[in-house]
């Protein structure tokens, strides 16, 4: 990971938006590049979660002007599409990943803006700023993971994966109205968090230990819904086995050599569903929630550095030293 000078963008198309950002943050899925266990070709440009104020915008830019302060998403969409109809932006026919452009940055274009972004109501204080830099991925990839699942009243949720998806995914099951609420983490920090944001229950144990847990916590029977955010073999046959038969898992770990064996989950009778987080489903809701303070993403941020200093986020986060870094453009 390096910092260096790149020419500023600017307005390619009459649909784009050219934003000031106001924070950055690394992903834990920036992380799988960085380990080398996903292909980078060449230098390439890091980041996918944005908060900014716009500066410019295309001729042909109807609902964001100049001067808002907007929330995008880490894929750019047209929200007009079939597919954005029924609430699944981020596979928009018309898709643009914004990781490619590199938001771990001051400036950032935004293709398709009149789709993609949403403004506040007015300029946030800064304390607030976190919160929805948290709603431009991993609170809106935790409340699809919640959704997914059918969480809801009545129901007992677990969480594999204690980053900073698991651990909203906590807050979005609690939001939802979830009975009980069981954290998988074995790391003292992030339990705490995940208590503080609605989980009942922690299990520090993984695998088959991890599963028999949730079993003896639900009768034998395993948990109504189950978050994966994680996106390995274990952590998805985690969530799977944790789940009782009729029940759903919500995947949003990005998959890495995930292979799911077809015979045992035919007679699981578990229902899968997830991908790539629509959060633009989701982005009015949750401004309005954070803007209102009736809930607090931006206490996963744990580590503030300016932008200059990302190689050392990156280390961070990687060495689990922080649950996730925002980057002061």
């Amino acid at each position: 990971m390096r910092v260096e000078e790149r020419e500023d963008p600017r307005i390619v198309e009459p649909t784009d938006a050219v934003i000031r950002l106001s924070a950055a943050c690394v992903c834990g899925s920036d992380l799988w590049p960085y380990r080398g266990i996903a292909q980078v070709d060449g230098p390439a440009p890091m980041g996918h979660e944005y908060v900014g104020i716009v500066e410019e915008v295309g001729g042909d830019v109807r609902t964001v002007r100049p001067g808002q302060f907007v929330v995008g998403s880490f894929f750019a969409s047209d929200n007009t599409c079939e597919n954005c109809r029924a609430g699944y932006q981020s596979s928009c026919v018309h898709r643009v990943g914004i990781g490619g452009l590199g938001a771990q940055a001051q400036y950032l274009r935004v293709p398709l803006a009149d789709g993609t972004l949403v403004a506040t109501p007015e300029p946030p204080p800064d304390d607030l700023v976190p919160g929805l830099l948290a709603a431009s991925d991993v609170l809106g990839t935790g409340w699809f993971a919640a959704v997914a699942a059918e969480v809801g009243p009545g129901r007992t949720v677990a969480v594999v994966g204690d980053g900073a998806v698991g651990l909203l995914g906590v807050l979005a099951a609690k939001h939802l109205g979830a009975e009980r609420i069981i954290a998988m983490s074995r790391h003292a920090d992030r339990q705490k968090l995940a208590l503080g944001y609605g989980a009942t229950d922690i299990v520090t144990e993984r695998g088959d230990d991890g599963v028999g847990r949730i079993k003896d916590l639900t009768g034998g029977l395993g948990a109504h819904c189950v978050i994966e955010a994680v996106g390995t073999q274990e952590s998805m046959m985690q969530a799977i086995h944790s789940t009782r038969p009729g029940g759903h898992v919500g995947y949003v770990g990005v998959a890495h050599d995930v292979a799911l064996p077809g015979l045992e989950l035919f007679y699981s009778h578990v229902h899968l569903h997830g991908g790539p987080a629509p959060v633009r489903r989701f982005l009015p809701e949750l401004i309005d929630l954070i803007v209102e303070r009736r809930i607090d993403p931006g206490k996963v941020f744990d580590l503030t550095l300016p932008l200059e200093q990302a190689a050392e986020g990156y280390k961070a986060m990687d060495e689990r030293r922080a649950i996730k870094v925002l980057l002061q453009p």
